[in-house]
């Protein structure tokens, strides 16, 4: 079988081998094959590559036997992005692009195309978020019976795990008392949520560059890192967006604290809970970011908590 002759884009590149090492390398090196491989079996003419594209998945713009547009999809194996394809076959087009084809095997999926250059980012900040929780309102629904999905419990108790670890990084000196109200925090609201009976599918990873503008709706999710669990949770993601923009703008407390009282009102969730998240949320993601020397937004994670 001939691989087809495509660059595989440099943000994936960098960002597979500075989070897998040698395994991502591999990875990466058998992506053309597994290219051909999906293009023959699903009978597709590869069109172009999608740049930048994923951070930790190749996108490829193909037309189907009977000349449709799609997308094809082959993300690197990573944990969080087992069950996506079980999320999007749940919503069924609802709020998130179309699956039509997939194998879980090697993470390749076959997508309904949206206008991966046109995200919610290109909008205006209220008019996004405006827009942001319209689409995620349609994804929160109740998840199949049996369903194969990771409750946010179990999954931020595995994240309160790599938090107090990394609590002792050295770069994380002067971060004690941020990384200790954010553990507190999730405690008190993981007990909080044991007897709470929201259990809906989350999408996980939700922020507006995760949101394209599409054909068959105006906006479409992508990309979800399905969990079962409040919809505070979910919504304390799409809460830390654009955040250099939150940074560089005159008042950024009172700015970050309108933006978290404002969803929480638009969502009818409660604003402490909200706010709660968030801060859990940003402080893992921020030392997360310092473990992989990614001291940028790091930054941005860690000051944006601060002002929670």
């Amino acid at each position: 079988m001939t691989a087809p002759a495509f660059s595989i884009p440099a943000r994936l590149q960098d960002t597979v081998r500075c989070w897998a090492s040698d395994r991502g390398q591999a990875w990466l090196e058998a992506l053309p094959g597994l290219a051909a491989e999906y293009l023959a079996r699903w009978e597709l003419t590869l069109e172009r590559v999608c740049e930048p594209g994923g951070q930790i998945s190749l996108v490829l713009l193909v037309r189907r036997a009977d000349g449709s547009p799609a997308a094809l999809k082959l993300g690197y194996p990573d944990p969080e992005g087992e069950q996506e394809h079980r999320a999007l076959a749940h919503w069924d087009g609802h709020g998130a692009v179309r699956m039509y084809a997939c194998a879980p095997e090697d993470r390749a999926m076959l997508l309904e195309r949206a206008q991966g250059e046109v995200s919610l980012r290109s909008l205006p900040e209220n008019k996004a978020m405006l827009e942001a929780l319209g689409t995620l309102r349609r994804l929160w629904v109740a998840p199949p019976e049996a369903h194969p999905f990771t409750s946010v419990a179990d999954y931020v108790g595995g994240l309160r795990a790599e938090l107090t670890r990394r609590r002792s990084l050295p770069a994380a000196a002067e971060l004690t008392p941020l990384v200790d109200e954010a553990l507190d925090l999730s405690a008190t609201l993981l007990q909080d949520t044991a007897a709470r009976e929201e259990n809906l599918l989350l999408h996980g990873d939700y922020h507006h560059g995760n949101v394209l503008a599409a054909e068959r709706s105006p906006w479409l999710a992508i990309d979800p890192k399905p969990l079962v669990g409040e919809r505070a949770y979910d919504l304390a993601w799409l809460a830390q967006d654009r955040l250099e923009t939150l940074a560089g703008s005159p008042g950024p407390e009172a700015a970050a604290r309108r933006r978290v009282q404002r969803l929480a009102a638009d969502a009818a969730v409660d604003p402490e809970r909200l706010r709660g998240w968030t801060l859990f949320r940003v402080v893992e993601a921020g030392l997360w970011s310092l473990d992989v020397g990614d001291t940028r937004h790091a930054s941005l994670f860690l000051e944006f908590a601060a002002m929670l």
